[in-house]
């Protein structure tokens, strides 16, 4: 417990019901869609005005709500926000068009804009809508409604509204109502101990998950449910002196518990969910060797699935679940690996056909391999030149590019649409670590707040 509250306050305690739904207004061939040139979008210009009000309190919970939303479209890299001191037009109404000639002069530009309202009713329920409209083609596209049972929760629909503008106007999934775990460690203190915390993707209602500061290491949200992964180190109860790492499944809603993996005479580690969160891939060292296990969760029914000399480590699954990408030094020094989930002989993009298929060939050190949910890329971490960089590549091997440039820059984590990786950054020697994103593209580079330094983030799904 953190502060006598429910770790996860915001997402059991408000049950969020769409009241209302309006489908588009225009014909889907004529709707407005943000420009893709390659994987990059082409920044949209979106007015968003502040919600208008009505009921005890609502004028301060619609400035919130306004600001978050726009906060939330700003720090994706497919919109540029129309600066409110430009707008002409300032008496809206849900109820009533706005005047689209306002949206289009010079100075604003608007190519979408978004008007919306507040209501709190003599209940204290809360009600938003919104009204998504196409300036130039003088069109309502979209439009839905909301309900909650308290006001309190006005944070998760800002960030439901500014998923569906996202969806509506890419065509992709959004991706701003989720959470980020992560290590939080405070400056100066034993590096090697932190504290297993949640907080919502911009930063805000960050909670401790544990009692205390514990040896904590490499989180992994599910990709289906509201559980987490984890690593920690703990006294062994056989050699006072020693140290266990244990893997640990933790239930952020009931606060439930249990050791997933501690096999005898051997380490445990870098666990991570399959796509359908029912089994686990992770690293068993035995003898100071590491290879690759799977575990389903249901039954706990193991099973190795590489037998090298080599150290292989960090597996992450593709998508669909039949590919895994890992580390193996056993091209001497660290490099990214795939094969088959089922252990079978494949056809390496290189050439040949074997159980493993190398697929970086650099003077560098691979680590930190993650899949992409789109399946189109994986995030690594690479050191070389003096630095610690977060790249991307294709699972065939090709279009390596790397997005980030900093002094170290470490654990990469994908946004659940794959538009954004969240990472940890230490940007000189002793500053501490901070929590960044950077979009797929190498763009919009921003700094998400946390209440310490942070390590290990990892992104949960979206919210249900």
């Amino acid at each position: 417990m953190r502060n006598g509250k429910d770790p996860m306050r915001q997402i059991k305690s408000f049950v969020i019901a769409i009241a209302a739904m309006v489908g588009l207004t225009a014909p889907a061939a004529a709707q407005l869609r943000v420009t893709v040139v390659g994987e990059e979008y082409v920044p949209m210009r979106i007015a968003v005005p502040d919600f208008d009000a009505e009921g005890n309190g609502a004028a301060e919970i619609a400035a919130q709500l306004s600001d978050v939303l726009r906060n939330d479209l700003a720090s994706s890299a497919v919109f540029e926000l129309v600066d409110k001191a430009a707008f002409i037009e300032r008496d809206l109404s849900i109820d009533m068009s706005p005047r689209f000639p306002d949206w289009q002069v010079s100075g604003v530009n608007a190519q979408a804009l978004v008007v919306g309202n507040v209501i709190v009713n003599s209940g204290n329920a809360l009600n938003v809508q919104f009204r998504l409209y196409d300036v130039f083609g003088s069109t309502q596209i979209f439009a839905r409604e909301y309900s909650a049972p308290t006001p309190l929760s006005w944070r998760r629909l800002a960030h439901k509204v500014a998923d569906d503008i996202f969806s509506q106007l890419t065509g992709d999934t959004g991706y701003f109502d989720s959470r980020i775990a992560f290590v939080s460690k405070v400056p100066g203190e034993d590096p090697y101990r932190g504290r297993l915390a949640v907080m919502d993707q911009d930063g805000a209602n960050a909670e401790f998950l544990l009692p205390g500061f514990a040896a904590v290491i490499n989180p992994r949200y599910s990709p289906t449910e509201q559980l987490i992964l984890y690593g920690a180190y703990i006294p062994d109860p056989k050699y006072p002196k020693a140290t266990l790492l244990r893997t640990y499944l933790y239930n952020i809603e009931t606060g439930r518990q249990e050791v997933l993996a501690e096999g005898p005479n051997s380490l445990d580690y870098s666990a991570r969910f399959s796509p359908d969160g029912k089994s686990i891939a992770l690293s068993r060292a035995v003898s100071g060797n590491s290879d690759i296990y799977i575990i389903e969760l249901a039954r706990r029914t193991q099973r190795r699935l590489t037998n090298d000399a080599a150290i292989d480590t960090s597996p992450s699954f593709s998508p669909d679940g039949k590919m895994i990408v890992f580390v193996s030094d056993r091209g001497l020094g660290p490099q990214l690996y795939i094969m088959r989930e089922d252990g079978a002989q494949m056809n390496c993009p290189k050439g040949g056909r074997d159980t493993t298929c190398r697929i970086t060939f650099d003077s560098g050190r691979f680590t930190d391999p993650v899949w992409s949910p789109r399946g189109d890329w994986i995030a690594f971490s690479r050191q070389g030149d003096g630095k610690f960089s977060i790249g991307v590549i294709r699972p065939d091997g090709t279009g390596m590019r790397i997005i980030t440039d900093s002094y170290q820059d470490e654990s990469p984590t994908w946004s659940p649409n794959g538009r954004v990786i969240l990472f940890e950054r230490e940007g000189t020697k002793g500053a501490g670590h901070k929590l960044w994103s950077i979009d797929l593209t190498g763009r919009n580079l921003r700094r998400v707040p946390t209440p310490r330094d942070a390590t290990n983030p990892t992104w949960g799904p979206l919210l249900k």
